[in-house]
């Protein structure tokens, strides 16, 4: 029997254990690996921030809004890398995949249910929305309301017909250079050295952003964020279990113009 088919078997015995919370398995939640941005999904979005009602996704609002986006946030591992890191932040993953983002609303849901909870936060500040970022960022978010954008291990979209379809470009930029607050931080991360080149390229050229060296990001404390990027997500473990290259860029927000 293989390691990891072992290992799931293990984790099946655990969770079936009385007293113990039963985590989602992701092999209920099959689904495409990417999805087609351009597509009716028939999402449901607010006409404005100013209707969004985010006491659905966070027990303990207390008035706040969510200060960091993961757009394509996947299985949830940053989101949930996260969480006790940054405790009295709200964190939220945008996902278009119906499956994957039930998966990630039950995850989250069985760990705030977790007996004993030691995680700062109790995991009551991350949650998930299924969301097209491409199409609808500035109906959720205020301008200036996000503090961290993350970008990782997005869908590569090798074929030139279909870089259009690419989650950085410069129309895209403008929208997050809107909700994203001056000092606020970009993080992207990919195992694919032509699309790496390509959104650096579209950063460096755009006038509101400005590449931050890791030693930079390191000296401002920014360190843990960046070790979650690199290795919280499952692509991020896919990639180091085949010792792949990971290529990171980070951009800092710069002030608007006077």
């Amino acid at each position: 029997m293989g390691k990891r088919k072992r290992q799931a078997m293990e984790e099946e015995e655990a969770i079936d254990q009385p007293g113990v919370i039963k985590m989602p398995q992701k092999r209920h939640y099959r689904q495409r690996a990417h999805a087609n941005v351009f597509s009716d999904h028939a999402l449901e979005y607010p006409t404005s921030p100013a209707d969004m009602d985010w006491t659905v996704h966070y027990p303990e609002l207390n008035g706040r809004k969510p200060e960091f986006a993961d757009v394509g946030c996947g299985f949830g591992g940053l989101l949930v890398a996260l969480g006790p890191l940054f405790p009295d932040t709200l964190i939220l993953g945008m996902e278009i995949r119906t499956q994957v983002t039930q998966y990630v609303e039950d995850r989250i849901a069985a760990l705030r249910a977790q007996p004993e909870q030691t995680a700062p936060g109790g995991y009551k500040n991350i949650s998930v929305i299924r969301a097209n970022a491409m199409k609808f960022l500035p109906n959720f978010f205020d301008k200036h309301q996000l503090s961290k954008l993350f970008f990782l291990f997005p869908d590569p979209h090798f074929k030139a017909r279909k870089h259009k379809a690419r989650i950085i470009s410069s129309t895209l930029l403008a929208e997050y250079a809107y909700v994203l607050r001056p000092g606020g931080v970009v993080y992207t991360i990919t195992d694919v050295r032509d699309l790496h080149e390509w959104m650096v390229k579209h950063f460096d050229e755009f006038p509101l952003f400005e590449r931050m060296d890791e030693d930079v990001l390191e000296k401002e404390g920014h360190g843990d964020v960046v070790q979650a990027v690199r290795t919280a997500t499952e692509e991020g473990k896919k990639v180091e279990r085949n010792s792949g290259d990971k290529f990171l860029a980070c951009y800092r927000r710069l002030p608007d113009p006077i």
